[in-house]
């Protein structure tokens, strides 16, 4: 499904990510995991277009996709939910949805609040007007409307409570059992080891470890040198 190889970021004069790869299969949840400031975003953002690396490549179903525009990726079944949720503030939590809706689409807004039933109780409010977790629940919502093959979460638990926490992993899991393959970059590990097939842990911008999620779970070492667990 996604094949990160070898990619090298730069922010500017800045060499971010070094020789990073990653690879998620269909169907899995794969965990990109490390501390604040480790290279998760950019690496999310680099598979997203944003911030295209200078150097490796990014496959997405054996076609490459290093460095084309984010709504290109959109166009080709690549969801993305960044980790500052970017709703647009103006416009109701219905409008959200509509805005990135197209006809013929596997997923509409029917099915949406199906997932998300709270948010069709307040789907006239406007989005700015609403919690963080209510905001993560429509941005996740909002790059369902693209009916995704492969959904980028980028620290979808960062600043929520934990009982929020929860629901969104059970609408998680609702997404992996749909069939949605998801690459989740997250600092909450508990959490994400709820969810996650297989794990990356990245620290100052390289793949530190890579292995099965009960793998990680035994590793006490990586746990406590890289994840401070």
């Amino acid at each position: 499904m996604l094949d990160v190889i070898g990619i090298h970021t730069y922010y500017g004069l800045s060499h971010i990510l070094f020789d990073v790869s990653i690879k998620v299969d269909k169907g899995e949840v794969v965990g990109l995991l490390g501390r604040n400031g480790a290279g998760k975003s950019t690496t999310m953002k680099s598979i997203m277009g944003l911030t295209p690396p200078k150097e490796g490549k990014i496959l997405f179903k054996g076609e490459e996709i290093t460095g084309e525009k984010p709504f290109k990726l959109f166009r080709k079944g690549i969801g993305y939910v960044p980790d500052d949720r970017r709703v647009f503030a103006d416009l109701s939590v219905d409008d959200n949805l509509e805005i990135v809706f197209r006809r013929g689409n596997e997923w509409n807004k029917k099915r949406v609040y199906d997932l998300f039933p709270a948010l069709e109780e307040i789907k006239n409010r406007r989005a700015g007007n609403l919690s963080g977790g209510e905001q993560q629940m429509l941005t996740i919502a909002r790059a369902l409307m693209g009916s995704p093959e492969l959904l980028l979460l980028d620290e979808p638990t960062e600043g929520l409570a934990p009982l929020i926490v929860r629901d969104l992993e059970e609408q998680i899991l609702k997404l992996k059992n749909a069939g949605i393959s998801i690459l989740l970059s997250e600092q909450n590990i508990r959490s994400a080891m709820k969810l996650i097939d297989r794990a990356y842990v990245i620290d100052n911008g390289r793949i530190r470890y890579e292995g099965t999620a009960a793998e990680l779970e035994a590793n006490e070492e990586v746990k406590k040198k890289y994840l401070m667990v």
